[in-house]
């Protein structure tokens, strides 16, 4: 008489049988599948419209398609929570921003994660750089003029940003911390509702992204007073950097990057860097970008890991001494 096959056995045998196959994929060399880009935002923003050129690319560095798949929703922390519990095995990537690899814990007062250990950062994709702008019909010619003028009549003069707990918000509060000033945080639904009231005249100054402000900074909508940069842009090599123009520690950016989740294999985010890499020196992926007036990255994991590690812990204490909070 056979022996009785009893649940937990028939559980075991299962598990014994699909291990050679799970052994085998883990064997594999990587990639050995299509690859997913998370990228947590909606289709034709930054953060897309960087993922899909790359995507494009990297098929031909590492001889798999790489699927793009939007999953936007609450400043971008449902797409990371998404990519943050998945297999750590080099298939499932986000690209992700400031917000949902360092300040987004800061804002939210619930996070689906924990933004310091669930993701394994790779590779700093790009960094568009804030620029301080005024209105045109405005009097100030100089950064130093700006903050004369909100030291003259604290709580008058007006900034607006693309709402509570942007990146444009956390720069005002940032040049509001180190300037020294008091100024009138506006919160649009959007950057683009405020720039239209910049060049309307209806708000004082802005810190947008110079991908964002570019086209108004050339024809002469706006005036730009400084480059929150180390260095000088190509695209306004006429405005001086915040350093120049007296404010040298003000330097901010809103920047994308790369990420997988947490317990993905070293050698697997070695060569996605490096493939990223590549692809960022083609000039139809980086070169548009830096056209546009966006500062290309790369670098390996390890120096993803210390930007994000320094870009927390310099904007943590702006967003809770200010107090802000997301929409």
């Amino acid at each position: 008489m056979p022996p009785t096959t009893t649940p937990r056995r028939r559980a075991l045998l299962g598990a014994a049988a699909l291990l050679p196959a799970a052994q085998a994929r883990a064997q594999a060399p990587w990639p050995a599948q299509p690859i997913r880009f998370v990228v947590p935002f909606p289709p034709g923003g930054l953060a897309d419209l960087l993922a899909r050129p790359l995507a494009a690319r990297l098929p031909q560095l590492l001889g798999q398609p790489v699927i793009v798949e939007n999953r936007p929703g609450a400043g971008g922390n449902i797409g990371a929570d998404l990519v943050a519990k998945a297999t750590p095995d080099g298939y499932s990537w986000m690209l992700g921003s400031i917000g949902t690899l360092a300040v987004n814990q800061f804002l939210y007062a619930r996070m689906p994660f924990e933004t310091r250990s669930a993701f394994a950062p790779t590779s700093l994709l790009v960094n568009t750089p804030k620029v301080i702008a005024v209105g045109a019909g405005r009097p100030w010619t100089s950064l130093a003029d700006l903050i004369a003028a909100a030291k003259a009549a604290p709580g008058t003069l007006s900034a607006g940003s693309a709402g509570n707990g942007t990146s444009l918000h956390i720069a005002l509060e940032l040049f509001k911390r180190q300037a020294g000033v008091d100024i009138v945080h506006v919160p649009y639904r959007g950057a683009a509702a405020a720039l239209t009231d910049l060049v309307a005249g209806r708000i004082d100054l802005i810190i947008d992204n110079v991908p964002n402000i570019l086209p108004q900074l050339r024809d002469g909508g706006a005036r730009p007073l400084a480059v929150a940069t180390p260095g000088r842009l190509p695209q306004l090599p006429a405005v001086p950097t915040t350093a120049e123009a007296g404010l040298p520690g003000f330097l901010f950016g809103t920047w994308f990057g790369l990420a997988a989740p947490a317990g993905t294999p070293s050698p697997i985010l070695a060569r996605m860097a490096q493939a990223v890499d590549t692809a960022l020196q083609d000039p139809w992926i980086g070169g548009r970008f830096a056209e546009q007036g966006a500062i290309v990255g790369g670098g390996t994991p390890a120096q993803f890991a210390a930007f994000i590690a320094q870009e927390t812990a310099r904007l943590e204490p702006v967003i809770r001494e200010a107090g802000i909070r997301a929409e």
